[in-house]
């Protein structure tokens, strides 16, 4: 069983509280393991527009990532865009179901808890955003198109919370279901989509199994508190399977998308599999699933179960669900609302136009261990390009790289410290108009779990990397000098400790 430490803030002592982990949810967690060690895609020459298509096509079949500056086809362009943009949106409306509860939440610790899931919801799509501008497109035209009713956004979002179970019920449900879809996409065919999914996935796993422990607290509390339980998990179930979307039969983009390997299984799929990694879960919970017809098949090896109205799915993210007008008009006005912010971070930057302030090293500001070495290459792309994800391990060769956005925002890269004695590792990328800035932005993204305990944030147009082109000529004299490595001399027979 893992455990999670946590202070409280009035009795300021150590307390150890008990997060059961949802039965069927390990394996997910080492896939998203398993999908963080792959190689980074970016040690190749880019496809150039001379390579056109068949070199497209040649690295899909060869279960390669597509890059930023690498040739695609229009499709698979906006295809993308529609589906981080769909993705980046639920983030920031999912923030309003949870966050309705924040002030009324039960105890001091479940109101920290929910507030860390609301501010990992607003970090995801701070990733997808800038996912989505590597192909092109700004965050401005994304979220007009947002308000607009343009773009969509995930149906369950439409739904209200209505009792604190409620609150419990969508976490374990609708984020377990998102877990399921995203982990198949840390595999996807877009290099910075795969990466940004890796730590969304990681992060998305705590709120699934936050949820998980909320419901399981109240399962075992009072006879009302039991019925608040199995009530909410009533309206949330179907909400939560249409998250994967309509049938394969009835997708319109499913076929090109699994063909270009931007999906990895197709909706029926995964719906199927996260049905059966929930029964289990509502057995260990005390709660029966609403589905008369939920029954285990064993020619199938799987769950029968009754699918979701998909005219219903349909009509919610057409516009209209319960609660459809309210959040998107409650998402125009905080935007309005917030449009002083944005203008005072653009004059900012526009006084700092001149360029990043650097000041003294950078490393010297994360404290006393900066001096060490970086031991990740940061993997090189070839010619301009255009903003970089968070998550995305290209920089630009010779030291080139965008010197900032039209706003003066320059591009910084992270390297974060996971404990003392070990090495600084590339983690991502952050807009900032100086040092201080990049190195808050970076902290508040990439360690807001206490991952590290020293942070480095570098101008991208300071580090200098060397291009693939250039490896034989770099690295292969290397080759010709076995006599380097101590392997290269085999000792007598007899002869220790040489």
């Amino acid at each position: 069983m893992r455990r999670a430490a946590a202070r409280t803030t009035l009795e300021r002592e150590e307390v150890i509280v008990e997060v059961l982990p949802p039965p069927g949810t390990e394996r997910l967690l080492e896939e998203i393991d398993a999908a963080d060690q792959g190689p980074f895609a970016g040690e190749r020459p880019p496809i150039t527009d001379a390579d056109g298509p068949a070199g497209f096509e040649a690295l899909i079949e060869a279960d390669s990532k597509i890059e930023p500056l690498d040739w695609m086809p229009d499709p698979y362009r906006q295809s993308l865009i529609r589906q981080i943009a769909q993705h980046a949106h639920s983030e920031i409306m999912g923030m309003q179901p949870e966050a309705n509860w924040i002030a009324r939440a039960p105890s001091l610790e479940r109101k920290t808890i929910l507030i860390a899931k609301v501010q990992d919801e607003a970090g995801h799509g701070l990733y997808l955003y800038a996912t989505a501008e590597t192909l092109g497109v700004s965050r401005d035209a994304l979220l007009d198109a947002l308000h607009a009713g343009r773009q969509k956004y995930l149906s369950f979002i439409n739904y209200p919370t209505l009792t604190w179970a409620d609150v419990g019920a969508l976490a374990w449900l609708t984020d377990g279901a998102a877990v399921v879809n995203q982990v198949s996409l840390c595999r996807t065919s877009y290099g910075p989509y795969a990466r940004a999914l890796v730590r969304v996935c990681r992060e998305e796993s705590f709120h699934h199994r936050q949820g998980f422990d909320l419901l399981h607290t109240m399962s075992h509390g009072t006879p009302e508190q039991r019925r608040m339980v199995q009530a909410a998990v009533d309206r949330w179930w179907y909400p939560a399977l249409a998250m994967f979307g309509p049938a394969d039969s009835r997708s319109v983009h499913s076929a090109r998308s699994l063909a270009w390997r931007i999906k990895r299984a197709g909706n029926d799929e995964l719906r199927q599999r996260f049905v059966d990694m929930c029964v289990p879960q509502a057995e260990a919970l005390g709660v029966t699933l609403p589905d008369p017809a939920l029954r285990w098949n064993p020619g199938r090896g799987a769950h029968d179960f009754t699918p979701p109205d998909y005219d219903e799915l349909m009509r919610v993210v057409a516009g209209h669900g319960p609660c459809n007008r309210q959040r998107l008009a409650f998402r125009r006005r905080v935007h309005e609302e917030g449009a002083w912010v944005r203008e005072a971070a653009a004059a900012y930057a526009a006084k700092h136009a001149a360029g990043p302030d650097t000041g003294p090293a950078v490393g010297s500001a994360a404290g006393p261990d900066a001096g060490s070495a970086v031991d990740h290459a940061v993997g090189p792309v070839a010619g301009p390009a255009p903003a970089v994800a968070p998550g995305e391990d290209a920089v630009r060769p010779g030291g080139g790289g965008p010197a900032g956005d039209e706003a003066g925002w320059a591009l910084w890269e992270v390297f974060v410290r996971a404990r003392r004695g070990v090495s600084h590792v590339h983690a991502g990328s952050v807009h900032a108009v100086d040092a201080g800035m990049a190195l808050r932005n970076a902290r508040d993204l990439f360690t807001r779990r206490g991952e590290g305990v020293s942070v480095w944030a570098v101008p991208s147009a300071g580090i200098a990397a060397s291009s693939p082109d250039e490896k034989d000529a770099l690295f292969a004299p290397a080759d010709a000098k076995p006599y380097r490595h101590p392997s290269f001399f085999e000792p007598p027979e007899g002869v220790d400790n040489l």
